[in-house]
């Protein structure tokens, strides 16, 4: 199967699965859940079913043979012999087995269900945050989150009902005819077997016809809450425009086509569970008039009327969960669809089979270099091309120019979040492709200039960046982005709650608190993405007296709009449309009184 690389469209396609290839992949995922005793649980939870059903079988044969053996007596009444009472407790305890069967397999087997569905979100969860930069840049959280819910629940379901219902049910349709032809008449066993043939196609036609609505229905439940994720991350953006009403506005006719597909979905349910207990039904009721005409006919004995009944009641439970098991796993199927697909993309960005760490870290920094990068956006028209420039170690390199020049797109270069279509990106002599990018991520840091901040603590950001540094250095790393007096002056300090996305801080204290995670990662590069944006005059000028004392030591990479911030570059390349159009100190590029120049006097004449 071919696999998909990059980003993408997740939406189910409904030729991707082959339901033998679908088990096989389960199989796979059961035995690398983890679950302890694996395989004893597995043979012990298999046990269990096939004594449960083999004693639901046997059991109506006890209390038929029990009511044979009554006799009428002279006087009126009927004789209870001790065969009779010996073959009602084996009745009794058979029909017990069968009953408690069920509950010492679901005991002994949820540690091997839960654990599978725990892997398989697990893998999948993994497999998304592993994906490229394209991919999350068109996806909806809210509808990502669902995929992966959904799929790894499904995952659950469809293992205890391949494994403890669809074969064990085979297993007991089986023996029930056994024992209908061997103590009873062929004609039961072919009477059932004609109801359950019919029973089979009528519930998987229509089931197959229905499952149109299921895919309607996930695909709106998707919509709904991609729309409401959506939303809730964007409050701010939402409240700022006053978008509320337009919004919810959307978000109701979502539901509306929710409610219409959720309508269609459950008619169409209600037709097949009609259609079920109709034919079950005539079977039973044929079943039991032969059984009647057979005993007056002196074929069978009074007891073996109980004996057909009990069996072709028993015959028709694992029937009836037969059909509700197949309508759940195609549904299920349904659901692991966009699980799959979302698992088939390929992220652009792996490591090379021979990747190699980075060498030791001097105390200078990493050189970077860019040898004739091109680069260009699918759904753009300009993005680098041929750019060329060295930072060599412990120097800082800024880069100017519009909105659209290419800028971001060289960061994300640089940190390996996008690979170059042509040239060659290199930190320290290497290749970015040929190094690891675990090692890779170790030597830079970011600080963007909208930083996102997760639903935790202030101590839990900062550390984010190296989860084993001492408190002591957490807060030398807030103490020298300037959050020392904010955090001293809040009740909680460090522990304080920063809400989704750090909505419940101002910009200036989110940049802060990434310029402090930045810092306490102590990369070999630091890449400051128009990082003090957000901040206050005074602020802004004690930060950037900061940043200037930690460049030391390490290779610094600047996006600046505002040119008063990176005077003290060792180096400044204005792009233009992807290109490279000056490169010089702030000096040199003054003294050519080009686009540079130009930029500066409008930004001076502003100030």
């Amino acid at each position: 199967m071919a696999r998909r690389i990059g980003g993408g469209d997740i939406a189910p396609a409904e030729t991707r699965f082959s339901f033998w290839g679908s088990l096989a992949d389960l199989g796979q995922l059961v035995m690398r859940s983890g679950a302890p005793q694996l395989r004893l649980r597995i043979a012990a939870a298999l046990a269990l079913v096939f004594v449960g059903k083999l004693a639901g079988v046997i059991a109506p044969v006890m209390l038929g043979d029990a009511i044979n053996t009554l006799r009428p007596l002279a006087e009126g009444g009927v004789a209870l012999g001790a065969t009779f009472l010996v073959l009602v407790i084996a009745f009794a305890t058979l029909r017990l087995v069968a009953a408690c069967a069920p509950y010492a397999r679901d005991a002994i087997f949820t540690r091997v269900s839960q654990s599978t569905m725990a892997k398989a979100a697990v893998e999948t969860f993994a497999h998304a945050l592993g994906l490229s930069l394209d991919f999350h840049q068109t996806k909806q959280t809210g509808t990502l989150t669902r995929i992966i819910d959904r799929g790894s629940r499904s995952t659950d379901f469809l293992i205890r009902s391949l494994i403890f219902n669809l074969g064990p049910t085979a297993v007991e349709l089986v023996m029930a005819m056994v024992v209908m032809v061997v103590r009873l008449n062929w004609m039961f066993a072919i009477t059932a077997l004609a109801t359950m043939v019919l029973y089979i196609v009528v519930t998987f036609r229509i089931t197959n016809w229905r499952l149109s609505h299921r895919r309607e229905l996930n695909e709106t439940d998707n919509r709904v809450a991609g729309l409401s994720g959506d939303a809730l991350i964007n409050y701010e953006t939402l409240k700022t425009f006053g978008a509320e009403a337009r919004v919810v506005k959307t978000y109701e006719t979502a539901m509306g086509d929710y409610v219409n597909a959720s309508a269609r979905a459950n008619a169409s349910l209600n037709l097949l569970n009609a259609s079920q207990s109709l034919i079950l039904n005539v079977g039973l009721g044929g079943m039991t008039a032969m059984a009647g005409y057979l005993v007056a006919g002196g074929t069978l004995k009074i007891g073996d009327i109980t004996t057909a009944i009990l069996l072709l009641s028993g015959l028709y439970a694992p029937l009836g969960m037969l059909g509700f098991q197949y309508r759940e796993i195609r549904q299920a199927f349904i659901d692991m669809e966009q699980m799959v697909s979302l698992r088939d993309i390929e992220p652009n960005i792996v490591d090379a089979p021979a990747a190699q760490d980075l060498p030791p870290a001097s105390d200078k920094g990493a050189s970077i270099a860019f040898e004739d990068v091109s680069f260009q956006h699918d759904a753009r028209s300009v993005g680098l091309r041929d750019v060329t420039f060295d930072a060599p170690p412990g120097t800082t390199t800024a880069l100017v120019g519009p909105s659209g020049a290419g800028k971001t797109t060289a960061v994300r270069l640089a940190m390996r979040l996008l690979d170059p279509k042509d040239g060659r990106v290199l930190i320290d002599g290497l290749d970015m492709r040929q190094v690891k990018q675990a090692a890779l991520r170790q030597a830079v840091a970011l600080v963007p200039q909208d930083v996102a901040l997760f639903n935790d603590s202030l101590y839990a950001n900062i550390a984010f960046a190296r989860p084993g540094a001492a408190n002591e250095e957490v807060r030398a790393a807030a103490e020298a982005a300037e959050l020392g007096p904010f955090i001293d002056g809040l009740p909680n300090g460090m522990s304080t709650m920063v809400g989704e996305r750090g909505l419940k801080l101002s910009g200036g204290e989110r940049q802060r608190v990434g310029i402090a995670r930045a810092l306490l990662a102590n990369p070999r590069v630091l890449i400051l993405d128009e990082a003090t944006s957000a901040l206050d005059g005074p602020t802004e000028a004690a930060i950037q007296e900061t940043l200037r004392k930690v460049r030391a030591g390490r290779t610094t990479l600047v996006i600046a709009h505002r040119l008063s911030t990176i005077v003290d570059a060792d180096q400044i390349l204005v792009l233009r449309r992807g290109r490279i159009v000056e490169r010089g100190t702030h000096a040199e590029l003054l003294a050519r009184t080009g686009e540079y120049a130009a930029l500066w006097r409008r930004q001076t004449r502003e100030i």
